[in-house]
């Protein structure tokens, strides 16, 4: 077990274990349980023609969404195990690795090794997006940050301008790759950890007067951002996008009850990416409103699972890394249903557990496994001493 001896503020004492905690941990994991069996059966249903037309198999997307399912499991498990004070004391290594790696994507590019949007790293099957990473990274470093500058944490030179810098540092990197829709949530993530952590409000707003205009200048400078926004304001289908009418009209057709299992039209390669960004128009289409209910349902029941889990956190570490990831799922998972539904403009965010893909699930399914690992510590580790909100400095 690690020693937490030298983070901030420790006590000998243990509080008792949190009932809440502990079953608002179960309920998290039947939830995610049931998110990633709908996505196993909507990415077969909605990805069989597309499959066979680029992989000559229908079942192509679904034996390897199967996989990447039990392999979140598996993550799932053992970081639940894991004590996850280990972030605690490799947060500094993550963060400085995610920009490294965030660089050398761009210089790869730079030197026409990569071509079109610098995003993966890696060989063949073993590679992963770079900006799930760095999303993690930001989540566990400024945890670690806010709970050492809590003593000063309204601080402009020693607490907020520190973490704008590493925030800024990967938001800057992430959108040039360019990935500005992701550079955008991981920017509101970290703001969002600020305002949790008490970071001064008035330095956060003066911050944002000059960065909302360059980054509205920076979603107008590439054409197809510019067409994206025009097709979301376009008061007629004429000015819509292809795939925001195909959308509509899948979601259209599912009326109250949906077309039923395997019925979707719109998969029947109208929608582009109906697999991916666009796979909540497949589960409206064959499961109707009621299903696609269920489905935000799910994710409002995420959202308030986690919540609890960083109430009952046993310290101010795990109360920040909580509030994180789950405000990161929960925000992908929402913006992409209100992408689906013509509510914001097109984006590239995937719906977590739902969406077809294999690194996003296993990051997914890391921030799952250390949220039962935050719920559960109590329980593991009776004997322990636990942080506290306190102001000592950090000795690791």
């Amino acid at each position: 077990m690690l020693n937490t001896a030298n983070i901030p503020g420790t006590s000998p004492e243990l509080p008792a274990p949190s009932r809440g905690a502990a079953v608002a941990g179960k309920l998290l994991l039947l939830i995610v349980a049931m998110l990633m069996c709908i996505g196993i059966v909507v990415v077969y249903s909605s990805g069989a023609g597309w499959a066979e037309t680029k992989y000559a198999s229908t079942e192509y997307f679904l034996w390897r969404q199967l996989f990447f399912s039990l392999l979140g499991i598996a993550v799932i498990v053992l970081f639940g195990r894991i004590d996850y004070h280990f972030f605690w004391k490799t947060s500094r290594i993550i963060l400085y690795s995610s920009i490294a790696l965030l660089s050398l994507l761009l210089a790869m590019k730079a030197v026409h090794l990569i071509s079109g949007a610098a995003r993966w790293i890696g060989f063949g099957p073993l590679k992963f997006q770079v900006s799930d990473f760095a999303k993690y990274a930001v989540i566990f470093h400024f945890s670690r940050l806010i709970t050492e500058k809590r003593e000063y944490i309204k601080d402009l030179k020693d607490s907020y301008y520190p973490l704008l810098t590493n925030l800024m540092a990967v938001v800057i990197l992430v959108a040039l790759e360019p990935n500005f829709s992701t550079a955008s949530l991981i920017g509101m993530i970290g703001f969002m950890l600020m305002f949790i952590g008490g970071v001064n409000i008035r330095h956060m707003l003066l911050t944002a007067l000059p960065l909302l205009p360059i980054a509205g200048i920076f979603a107008i400078a590439a054409p197809y951002r510019v067409a994206r926004l025009l097709s979301f304001f376009s008061g007629d289908e004429k000015g819509m996008s292809y795939q925001v009418v195909q959308a509509l009209i899948g979601l259209g057709n599912g009326g109250l009850f949906g077309l039923g299992i395997g019925n979707s039209k719109q998969r029947e390669l109208y929608l582009p990416l109906s697999y991916n960004d666009f796979v909540f128009v497949v589960v409206g289409e064959e499961y109707g409103f009621i299903g696609a209910l269920v489905v935000i349902a799910l994710f409002a029941g995420f959202l308030v699972c986690g919540l609890i889990i960083a109430k009952h956190a046993p310290d101010s570490f795990g109360r920040y890394v909580a509030s994180g990831i789950t405000l990161a799922i929960s925000l992908f998972a929402f913006i992409n249903i209100a992408v689906a539904c013509h509510l914001l403009p097109t984006t590239g965010v995937a719906l977590p557990f739902i969406s077809y893909g294999g690194t996003a699930l296993l990051f997914n399914s890391l921030g799952v496994g250390i949220l039962v690992s935050i719920s559960g510590y109590r329980k593991r580790h009776p004997g322990a001493p636990l942080p506290i909100d306190g102001a000592e400095r950090s000795a690791l």
